[in-house]
């Protein structure tokens, strides 16, 4: 086991050094090239097709669409961005900022996006001049194998040397152990379990938190254009982005409109019975969410719940009761099920907004669809979540659009909140070091009544 991960080690500190010192063009052309092996539309047809056969999750359309935004999102980022040498001067402190790469990175990553995430973490990583070995979930080992491929591949078409990305073939949780306690840094995409690991590995690591996306749609909302955009993040992927819209909190004079255009989109809203069973069905043990229907279509959890008119569900929702154990609709879903909840003044959307996430979610992400910018402060202001989306799809937004200006990225951080080190989507800039040189400067001397005069006057010296 160790000697299995020490060669793949080897292997990538040999690759990282050779390119250690390239400049940005050679730099520039290498991730060009593993990013084309990744984007080219044979291969992510490929790639996501293998993705649903393998894991069982998902939708083909969807995973294509998802690997070939990610990867070319991630390219639009990274494009013209100087990450060899001097990244940033100021004359007036004297500072100069010199980037160095991390060295061998070890990512591990989750079976919900067993393919876009190694293109999404893979390039930035080439872009910083590191070295990555992937840890996959076992259930998207052969996914994993097969992108890796494709970006070795680009990599070889330029003279880089191919073992700059690698991946564990059939990875264990030992074998996981072990690369993380062998490398520079871990990215820890995946679940709570996972970065728990990761984080104690002894190595510096980035992780995620649980998501658990609230969408508030107030009385000011576009409601055709909020319900559109709520059902595609919903029903995208079958839900297996932890961004996926899971409550949706609407005003109680918007309510019954949102639910009528839901049931347009082919929303089915159960009945108390109809959501017992529900229940049942994702969580047998009356805890944990049941593998069964994680990323499953709407209509197969439909006919397992034993709900009528079955085939024609695109996606289930039910009325919210209660936040925590005793409703567990108020938290993380992963499939298309979509929690209703509803407010009267926008302190109590808040306020919900608050409890869902701190039972499932806390430090990820919400969503608000309102024209009232007041509103949007004050959640903004209130809400314990490192993203927020306004008049956005959740699932589509918070790791990246071509409509939004956050960083694509597959890897979320959620800040203290969530156990993280970071609250930022985890791109680039986590993948480097940087060099701080202090150049003289002339003094400045802190003036004092600059600092203390508005005290002293209130208070004395």
């Amino acid at each position: 086991m160790v000697e299995e991960i020490q060669k793949l080690v080897a292997k990538a500190r040999e690759a990282q050094v050779q390119v250690e010192f390239w400049d940005q063009e050679r730099v520039d052309e290498m991730v060009a090239a593993a990013g084309w092996g990744a984007y080219e539309r044979s291969h992510a047809e490929t790639c996501a097709r293998l993705a649903v056969e393998e894991t069982g999750m998902g939708i083909y359309e969807h995973k294509l669409a998802k690997h070939q935004k990610k990867t070319l999102g991630t390219l639009r980022d990274l494009h013209g961005l100087k990450t060899v040498g001097i990244i940033e001067e100021d004359p007036v402190r004297g500072l100069i900022k010199v980037a160095k790469p991390v060295g061998v990175i070890g990512a591990l990553t989750p079976v919900t996006n067993a393919s876009s995430t190694i293109a999404c973490n893979g390039l930035p990583m080439l872009k910083t001049r590191n070295a990555v070995i992937f840890a996959p979930h076992p259930k998207a080992r052969a996914t994993c194998a097969l992108t890796v491929r494709y970006l070795r591949e680009g990599l070889a078409k330029v003279g880089a040397p191919v073992d700059l990305v690698q991946s564990v073939e059939d990875p264990t949780v030992e074998l996981t152990q072990e690369l993380m306690k062998q490398v520079d840094l871990v990215v820890a995409t995946g679940g709570a379990a996972m970065v728990k690991v990761a984080y104690s590995s002894g190595t510096p690591a980035y992780g995620v938190g649980a998501g658990n996306a609230v969408v508030v749609v107030d009385e000011t909302a576009d409601l055709a254009d909020a319900a559109n955009k709520i059902v595609l993040g919903k029903v995208f992927d079958n839900a297996t982005s932890c961004s996926s819209e899971n409550s949706c909190v609407m005003h109680a004079s918007v309510f019954d409109q949102m639910v009528d255009l839901f049931q347009q989109h082919g929303g089915y809203l159960c009945s108390a019975d109809e959501k017992a069973r529900l229940r049942d069905v994702m969580w047998p043990d009356g805890t944990h969410l049941s593998r069964e229907i994680v990323g499953q279509p709407a209509s197969k959890i439909a006919r397992l719940a034993e709900i009528d008119s079955w085939e024609q569900v695109q996606f289930l929702m039910v009325i919210g009761e209660a936040v925590g154990r005793e409703d567990p609709f108020s938290g993380e879903k992963l499939s298309p099920v979509l929690t209703l909840w509803q407010y009267r003044e926008f302190d109590d959307a808040v306020r919900l907004v608050g409890e869902i996430t701190r039972y499932s979610g806390y430090g990820h992400s919400c969503g608000i669809h309102t024209t009232n910018h007041a509103h949007v402060l004050a959640l903004a202001e209130r809400a314990r979540v490192s993203r927020m989306m306004v008049r956005q799809t959740q699932a589509y937004g918070n790791s990246g659009n071509y409509d939004n200006g956050m960083p694509f990225a597959l890897t979320l951080g959620c800040g203290t909140w969530g156990g993280n080190i970071t609250s930022e989507n985890v791109h680039w800039k986590h993948f480097i070091n940087t060099t701080w040189v202090s150049m003289p400067i002339p003094p400045v001397v802190p003036n004092e009544g600059q600092i203390f005069g508005e005290y002293w006057q209130k208070f004395g010296r």
